[in-house]
This record gives C-alpha cells, structure tokens and sequence, in this order.
C-alpha cells in the first residue's frame, strides 16, 4: 500500500535576512518565530497523513523544503521547480524513495502561441509557476511517474497589484487574461503528461498532482483528461476504450461524494486540488480523501490575509495497491 498526495502549503518561505527592508511582491515569513511555528505545523500535518510521495505547491526555495522534511522522520528526498513565480513560490516534491529522475517543465509546447497577461508587456512563452516530473520505484521493477503543477489562480492582480477594482472593463479583461494563462499551462501539463504517459496508459504508473485553481468540470482542468469520456461517475467508466492508453481520470468525483473540498473561497467550499491518475493505476485505487476540518476562508480582496492554520488548502491523499 503506498501513499500519495498533494498540498498547497500556502506561502512557505523563509523570513527575509535581518535587516532587510520588507518587499511585498517576495515571499517570506514575517519573522523567524512566524517561520517556524509554520514548519513546525506542517510537519505535523505531513506526519498525520503519512505519505510516501507528497506534492507540495507554495514554497519559497529548496532550504524551506529542507526545513519541513528535517521535522519529519526517516529518510526523505525531495526536489523543487527552477522557475518560481515572481514571488519566488514554487512547486517540489517530498518522497519516502530516492528520486530517479527529475524533469523541470515551463516552456509551452510547440505550436501553441504566447498569451497575453495584462494590458501592457510582453505576452509570455512559459508557465508562471513551472512544473516539475520526478520518477520512483514504490517497489524493484516497479515504476511511478508523478508531475506537480500549480496553475494561475482564479485570484486577479490588477496593475498597482491591486485585487479590486470598480472599472468593470478591466475587471472582465484581466479574468479573461488570466484563464488565456491558465489554459496554456493546462496544456504544458497535458503535453508533459503525454511524455510520461508514452502512450501506454494501460500499463504505465502516471500520476499528475496540483492546485488547478479550479473545479473538476472547469474547461481548464479538463484538458488535463485527454481523450474525453469514462470519466468516474460517467457510464462509460467501466467501459474499455480506444481512449484509455492516454487519458487521465481525476480522483475529484471520490473526493465529493464525501463531502470533500480543499479549499473555502468567499465562504464557498471548492475543489481546486487535484489527483489525476492513469488507467493502470484505476483498480490499484483503495481511498481518496481531503482533511479540511476548520479552514480560514479566501476573500478576493485580501487572497494572502493572515490566519493561524498551516494552510488555507487541505492536502489530499490518496492510497494504492500496488
């Protein structure tokens, strides 16, 4: 039985150097006592849920990532992105087995145009948050490919990194500009998942975690299915198809017949993190769950306000047997 899961730790930097004079548009603990009592939370929660494997969205730099893994006990390998957004955040991974390989991901594919972000600049080529593939071995012979992605949130930033505004032109424009982002970095996943998945879904262990900053039916989230249909909770789900070498099936549908959720925005309780798994590992599937028990909620005004919870996101976790 192994253990996999995903996290968006919710803003988890170091504090800056002392003496350094405070930046808003950089990530970092307000102090070092703030900074640990954060790791020390984590590791709590990491240590609750045990995972063998645990994706993790949010965090500042490698030495964080070391921070949190060095509360936990045993052994653990970790790996982060190379390319933070402009507030330094980034994806990574922790894992109970050595990371075999590691495969950075930023670059849109081929074909697909630059989008365009704001009302003035450059459109941009690549992911804001890349995204990050790790490859391990739950067992000899045995292979587990994973990917973790963070999409542009739903959340918009304004020019003057604004959250609000009562100019409904712009309010409409930058909602539309930051889907534009969010469908292309949903289609540089789908294309790393493409390479991990070699077209032998059936037989391939493909795992694809992340925050998608959006539902389980949102048009954005579902290009990460591949070939529609079968689909769980659909009628075609136990059906065999032409279309399940490459397709991925979301694990959301488990997740809210219980009632599930990971996050709670304007008092809303959504489902924006996800676990996308290959067709090989469907019947290696034994449970999937959230913990959300008690989480603050996100307002459109104030998306980093101060609470006194790990995170504003619940991991979610799932099992197999492999």
């Amino acid at each position: 039985m192994i253990t996999i899961g995903t996290w968006n730790v919710e803003n988890f930097c170091r504090p800056l150097p002392a003496g350094s004079p405070p930046d808003p548009d950089r990530c970092a603990a307000k102090d070092p006592a703030t900074y640990e009592a954060k790791v020390e939370a984590l590791a709590g929660v990491v240590s609750e849920i045990a995972p063998d494997l645990l994706g993790v969205q949010e965090v500042g730099s490698q030495e964080a990532v070391d921070d949190l893994v060095a509360k936990l006990p045993g052994t653990w390998h970790t790996a982060v992105s190379t390319h933070p957004d402009r507030r330094g955040i980034r994806v990574g991974v922790i894992s109970r087995w050595p990371l075999l390989d590691v495969r950075q991901c930023a670059d849109f594919p081929e074909r697909l145009a630059a989008v365009q972000v704001e009302d003035e600049g450059s459109p941009i080529r690549e992911m804001g948050r890349g995204g990050l593939a790790v490859r391990v071995e739950p067992a000899p012979g045995q292979s587990l490919d994973v990917a973790v992605c963070h999409l542009k949130s739903k959340l918009l930033t304004f020019p003057g990194n604004r959250h609000s505004t009562h100019d409904e032109g712009l309010r409409a424009r930058y909602a539309a500009y930051a889907l534009f982002r969010r469908g292309a970095e949903a289609v540089t996943v789908r294309a790393l998942a493409d390479d991990l998945l070699q077209g032998d879904g059936t037989h391939r262990n493909v795992i694809v975690l992340g925050d998608l900053n959006d539902e389980w039916k949102a048009a954005t989230t579902q290009i990460l299915y591949g070939p529609p249909g079968s689909q769980i909770g659909t009628g075609g789900f136990d059906h065999p198809d032409q279309g399940d070498a490459a397709r991925l099936w979301n694990l959301a549908p488990r997740i809210l017949e219980q009632g599930g959720y990971s996050r709670v925005f304007e008092g809303q309780h959504e489902l924006i993190d996800h676990i996308l798994i290959s067709h090989a590992l469907l019947g290696a599937l034994r449970t999937v769950s959230t913990g959300n028990e008690k989480l603050p909620s996100v307002t459109e005004a104030r998306p980093a306000a101060p609470h006194d919870r790990p995170s504003d996101h619940s991991p979610v976790v799932a099992t197999f047997e492999l």
